[in-house]
């Protein structure tokens, strides 16, 4: 049963990729801008407050402009920015932050035993998958399947989204929601989420 509502989410997700605009990347550097001052002017946010975006895939960034545009992924702030936002800005902005490199971070010494534990071989006892399954063996995530790049984001940041979804956030509706993660970080404990958040940090 997990198995088949795993692949049913996965399909609609390759499906609503099939339907989002093609980015200019030229034509998203000048639309960026407004993004610099949390996000930095590359996508390499000074503050790990707010994640990085360089080099993250365009689909996964589009498509979280389209959830805070209609509500379905709550943040007050970007619900502001990109509420005067085209789907081909939205489309070119992640363009743009596609096309740059992300900067390294490097993880805690002491997290790195059960932070790589959890991120490649997950927590079978305790029904938690290995984070590699979606987002890759060196964190460079799965564009086209809707699965983010991790490797360098901000621990901070990563260790609060894990914390949301645990809390039950789902991000869009319908067809569109993101529920697999929710499942899975229900089980995390704070030391997990901490370990395998400064872990992903430190992936390159």
């Amino acid at each position: 049963m997990y198995i088949r509502s795993f692949v049913f989410v996965l399909t609609s997700l390759l499906a609503a990729t099939s339907a989002l605009a093609a980015g200019n990347a030229a034509a998203g550097k000048t639309k960026a801008a407004a993004c610099a001052g949390c996000h930095g002017a590359d996508g390499n946010s000074p503050s790990d407050a707010f994640p990085k975006l360089a080099g993250q895939h365009e689909e996964y960034v589009s498509r979280q402009l389209k959830r805070f545009k209609s509500g379905s992924r709550q943040n007050a702030i970007m619900a502001g920015m990109a509420a005067g936002l085209s789907e081909q800005d939205m489309a070119d902005v992640a363009a743009f932050f596609e096309s740059q490199k992300r900067q390294p971070g490097a993880a805690e010494e002491s997290k790195v035993s059960l932070g790589q534990t959890l991120y490649r071989g997950g927590d079978a006892d305790n029904g938690i998958p290995a984070c590699m399954a979606c987002h890759g063996p060196d964190g460079s995530g799965n564009g086209p399947a809707g699965y983010p790049a991790l490797s360098g984001q901000h621990a901070t940041y990563v260790a609060a989204k894990l914390k949301d979804f645990r809390n039950g956030a789902v991000w869009g509706k319908g067809d569109d929601a993101n529920k697999i993660m929710a499942t899975v970080a229900k089980h995390l404990t704070d030391e997990q989420i901490d370990a395998v958040s400064s872990y992903v940090q430190g992936l390159h």
